[in-house]
């Protein structure tokens, strides 16, 4: 087992009723369920939940109909042209002085 460290918490007694039955069912110590507890917690913490979820799906929805749709060929000529320009580099016509 890793290194413990023994902590102080206070909790309100709805709670550590509720660490007491279950330690008591699973058959293992009240600091197992805790750590049980926030391991489970702590996966959660960084996902969406169902509502946020649910409202960037409704967002995807609604952008992605809005997106323009072009022919392959007219992409290909377009990055065919930045190509071209990146080749020829530099400006067209000298930079202006700031004075």
């Amino acid at each position: 087992m890793a290194h413990t460290v023994k902590m102080t918490f206070t909790l309100d007694e709805r709670t550590a009723e509720r660490i007491d039955r279950t330690a008591e069912r699973l058959g293992i110590p009240k600091s197992g369920v805790v750590r049980e507890a926030v391991r489970e917690y702590a996966a959660r913490a960084g996902s969406l939940s169902e509502g946020e979820r649910l409202r960037l799906l409704d967002v995807f929805d609604a952008v992605v109909p809005r997106i323009p749709r072009r022919a392959a060929e007219a992409e290909d000529r377009e990055i065919a042209a930045v190509r071209r320009a990146r080749r020829e580099g530099g400006r067209r016509t000298p930079a202006r002085r700031l004075r």
